[in-house]
């Protein structure tokens, strides 16, 4: 077998549909031939056919769920396999429960199990197959791109294109190119060559989204989708009142113990700026000593420095596993925050923003969130350049606003919560 055609096998084994058939063969066929062989009764019973549905369409589910958050920049399938299908199985199963159907105890968990061995195995096969690669017409602001990772970049000499695979030709679709590179362009676009911008290219690869001119990004292809917005304010509802009752008998000690290490109260409250551009009220567990915010003029007062000498003992350890931000729940329930979205910064910081970041107040578009696409990416900033930087994340998350944008910023949420990755 040549190469070419070895490397071809390798990228098709990565596809959706081989994906699903293998797991079906190995997550559900296998066991149910080691368990009954070639008794055909036991192959038929309905507690045995249901359980097959049952696992095929929790496979099927989690798959799908796959590819949307690996098609999200920076998301590699493999990191959020086990998370992924789980929740999918989980729902599958909460469904048969709810409606009351028999399912087979040894397969269905089997078939989570094994399915999951069969993708893993498959993603790290075909993995290295997956990496982009693209050709890059000169001119314009296509150089810049080759400094993205996450990509092989092939720079053109002449309008030729080089004997390798290609995911595509890039090129900077604004600037003047000579007639022949225009030719070359067209001529890819017609044979079947996927032709990118540079900039599409980069907010794919990179999660960020630049706003140059007003002509380029109107605000109307940015809105974030309507029923989405009302679908997602439900589910932060009912996820911050279960979640408030759930963790009510830890939330006392914990502002006991604030009150303990420091004077003052268990609760610190600050004026930010949120959904619409409205100032609300947001509620945290006190890190700081008392009147922290007093020090200095405003501005720097809501700036929060590496080894800020303001924050408490109990403090540092509330603020890297982010503990300090669960009495957002009450924000959420007053339908002033989500779950996930843009944080909102203290009224002096965003007064700031405005004055020195054209269209910053776009952000407030959506609500903001307890965690965000720029928290997971960035950590915490304040200096104007840093803040730009966010910015940028904050119009990615808001044009490709979606629930599996939503999941993917969640479960590296979690990771955050393990690491502490930018916590102050």
């Amino acid at each position: 077998m040549s190469s070419a055609t070895r490397g071809s096998w390798v990228s098709h084994l990565g596809a959706l549909r081989y994906q699903y058939l293998g797991a079906l063969l190995v997550g559900i066929v296998l066991p149910v031939s080691l368990r009954w062989g070639g008794e055909v009764d036991g192959w038929l019973l309905p507690v045995q056919l249901n359980t097959t549905i049952a696992s095929s369409l929790a496979i099927l589910l989690g798959l799908l769920g796959l590819r949307q958050i690996g098609a999200l920049p920076g998301a590699r399938e493999s990191y959020y396999l086990v998370p992924v299908m789980l929740a999918s199985f989980a729902v599958v199963l909460v469904a048969m429960l709810f409606g009351r159907v028999e399912y087979n105890r040894y397969l269905f968990p089997s078939s989570f199990v094994l399915a999951i061995l069969w993708i893993f195995i498959t993603q790290s096969v075909a993995g290295r197959h997956r990496v982009p690669v693209f050709a890059v017409v000169p001119g314009g602001r296509a150089e810049r791109i080759t400094s993205v990772p996450d990509a092989v970049w092939k720079p053109l000499e002449r309008p030729q294109l080089p004997a390798t695979r290609l995911s595509g030709v890039v090129a900077d679709l604004t600037a003047d190119l000579p007639d022949e590179w225009e030719r070359f362009i067209a001529d890819c676009a017609l044979s079947g060559v996927r032709v990118f911008s540079v900039k599409q290219v980069q907010e794919a690869l990179t999660g960020r989204l630049e706003i140059e001119h007003l002509s380029e990004n109107t605000l109307g292809s940015l809105n974030p989708d309507a029923l989405y917005v009302k679908i997602k304010q439900g589910i932060d509802w009912i996820g911050a009142l279960a979640a408030l009752i759930l963790l009510a008998p830890a939330l006392l000690p914990i502002g006991l113990w604030i009150r303990l290490d420091s004077p003052g109260p268990a609760l610190f409250r600050q004026t930010r700026i949120g959904f619409r551009g409205k100032p609300f009220t947001v509620f945290k567990f006190r890190t700081m000593v008392v009147d922290a915010e007093l020090a200095g003029d405003a501005r720097t007062a809501a700036m929060t420095e590496h080894g800020d000498p303001r924050i408490t003992r109990a403090g540092r350890l509330l603020r890297r596993t982010r503990i300090d931000e669960l009495p957002q729940l009450i924000n959420i329930l007053r339908g002033e925050m989500s779950w996930i979205g843009p944080r909102p910064e203290a009224e002096p910081l965003s007064a700031w923003y405005e004055k020195e970041l054209p269209y910053y107040r776009y952000r407030h578009i959506v609500r903001p969130g307890i965690s965000g696409w720029a928290q997971v990416n960035q950590g915490h900033v304040h200096q104007v350049d840093d803040v730009l930087e966010k910015l940028h994340y904050d119009f990615y998350y808001i044009k490709n606003f979606s629930p599996w944008l939503d999941a993917l910023i969640l479960l590296r949420t979690l990771r955050t919560l393990a690491t502490g990755f930018g916590a102050k």
